[in-house]
């Protein structure tokens, strides 16, 4: 990953590496193993700890984990997620085994100020497909939205009317996931991908996001 030293050039990396997205899924693209993954924070040692996760789709059996913490280098900035999660997302995600077809970011990926979330930023460095599934809305407004599972509406950049991604409705009359693509990946497909990665309506948030998120805090509390 290329480092920032500052938020302005952070920002000239953004729009740099944006000219790279793809927002078509592979030729011949079905995923069999999804990665999920997540960073939790320790701001009193500076260290940022980051879980993956890999899920079998079928099953939703976990195959495989990593883990790993590193000084946080970069300050929380809103727009600059990725500088401060991808170098230890990074470290994790080498120490994998076997490589996951798909990630889903627990982030924004093109519904992000200068189109350039995390989600489109992990799936540059990782190069495969990625979603961002976030758990608010960054930048856009959505309109109505209907209350059962599947459900959703576009988010939209409310000045220029860009579709940014979707609200999606993971489960009955609960608030919406907030999906956008990332890379190599459409809206279609990665909305079916995170239903079935939320079965049945059981949870809000899909199976990705609820185990690398519970991993991330378990190895920054053992850490």
């Amino acid at each position: 990953m290329e480092p920032a030293r500052s938020v302005a050039e952070a920002r000239q990396i953004q729009e740099r590496l944006r000219e790279r997205l793809v927002f078509r899924p592979p030729r011949g693209f079905k995923p069999r193993v999804v990665a999920g993954a997540d960073v939790a924070f320790d701001k009193a040692r500076n260290l940022a700890f980051a879980a993956v996760v890999l899920i079998e789709l079928d099953s939703l059996e976990t195959v495989e984990t990593a883990t790993a913490a590193l000084p946080i280098s970069f300050p929380y900035v809103p727009g600059y997620l990725s500088f401060r999660e991808l170098p230890a997302l990074v470290a994790a995600w080498e120490s994998l085994r076997q490589r996951p077809d798909v990630a889903v970011l627990d982030a924004h990926g093109y519904a992000h100020p200068r189109r350039m979330g995390l989600a489109c930023h992990a799936g540059l460095e990782f190069g495969l497909p990625a979603i961002g599934c976030a758990k608010s809305i960054l930048c856009g407004e959505v309109g109505e939205l209907a209350e059962e599972r599947g459900a959703r509406a576009p988010l939209v950049d409310p000045k220029s009317g860009e579709e940014l991604g979707w609200a999606l409705r993971t489960r009955d009359r609960v608030r919406p996931v907030y999906l956008s693509v990332g890379h190599l990946i459409d809206l279609p497909t990665a909305a079916e991908l995170i239903l079935r990665l939320a079965p049945g309506g059981r949870y809000r948030f899909p199976e990705t996001t609820r185990r690398a998120d519970r991993l991330a805090a378990e190895y920054k509390s053992g850490g």
